[in-house]
């Protein structure tokens, strides 16, 4: 069982909101992940002697498996379409944190290409190959969908959904909005849901960080077909490409970790980018950020924005 994470008071854009730190949720498994994860952490599977996985080469979900895995005395499996050449030469970040807990990170187009009797259709998924390919000769093995985007992961985020409604109570915040990007919107979703069916004073608001606002609905729809249980969508303004260096998402990264608590580059600028347009907006809102943690992803991606802007202001 995760243990409830703190919530710190937290200056941002003049403002004081709050930070709830899932980022010190557990050493080895935490962040949003581990929230996903949880059900997998808290549960006997009997038999169960693999987990399988996939995604890419430095995802969090990379390590946040073969911590699980690890935790439970798993082998853990991790299929992947690419992995680049850099990486393997000099292992960093997610990847090389879950090569050290054991994890086989398998490169799916290698493998196909050294195995012709491993064809694959063009347009199949890599959770299609898993499924059909790789499942039928794994009986003691278990899958996760790519990121813990399954329903399974209701159960972590309904902890920390409970856990954000206590400490509201304990504080005596009769009215609050709880904020976080989102990938595939599954923790904004089932976060939300919970609150909405507690009947709480509490609703989610987010950001599309990977895709747009139609990808991130179309994401809840396939979760809940019941809109009324949706995240609200907080409009980013114009389109990014995920991955992409901007020079803003560094100066935000700099502003925010000049307070003393280190966020990531993937997803907390783009974040605190669209929370400060809503603080401009909304002046009297009690705000509490999910910091999601997924700090590891800095190891590769500081690099880069460094070699692009230098160490200084990247505005």
């Amino acid at each position: 069982m995760l243990s409830n994470s703190p919530v710190e008071s937290f200056s941002f854009a003049g403002r004081e909101i709050f930070l709830k730190r899932d980022d010190l949720l557990h050493p080895a498994f935490s962040g949003n992940k581990a929230r996903k994860f949880a059900y997998f952490l808290d549960h006997e599977f009997t038999g169960v002697t693999k987990l399988i996985g996939y995604g890419s080469a430095q995802a969090n979900s990379l390590y946040s498996l073969s911590a699980l895995a690890k935790l439970k005395g798993w082998q853990c499996d991790f299929y992947v379409d690419h992995i680049a050449s850099h990486v393997r030469t000099l292992p960093t970040g997610n990847y090389a944190a879950a090569i050290a807990n054991g994890t086989r990170v398998i490169n799916l187009s290698s493998l196909i290409a050294a195995n012709p009797s491993l064809h694959r259709e063009p347009n199949r998924t890599c959770q299609d190959y898993i499924e059909q390919q790789v499942m039928p000769a794994e009986p003691k093995a278990l899958f996760i969908p790519e990121g813990g985007r399954c329903q399974y992961a209701q159960y972590g985020v309904s902890q920390l959904a409970a856990e954000i409604a206590a400490w509201a109570e304990s504080q005596h915040i009769s009215e609050l909005k709880v904020f976080l990007p989102a990938g595939t919107g599954t923790t904004a979703l089932f976060l939300n849901q919970y609150l909405v069916r507690q009947q709480l004073n509490i609703r989610v608001l987010t950001c599309a960080v990977v895709g747009g606002d139609e990808y991130l609905t179309q994401q809840f729809y396939e979760l809940n077909p019941n809109s009324a249980e949706h995240p609200q969508i907080l409009n980013v303004g114009r389109k990014y490409h995920f991955g992409k260096l901007y020079p803003e998402f560094y100066a935000m990264w700099q502003r925010l970790c000049a307070s003393g608590v280190q966020f990531e580059l993937l997803y907390d600028p783009l974040g605190f980018m669209v929370l400060e347009d809503y603080l401009r907006r909304e002046q009297h809102a009690s705000i509490l950020y999910i910091h999601q943690g997924g700090l590891l992803g800095n190891q590769t991606m500081l690099p880069r924005y460094r070699r692009k802007y230098g160490e200084g202001d990247a505005g």
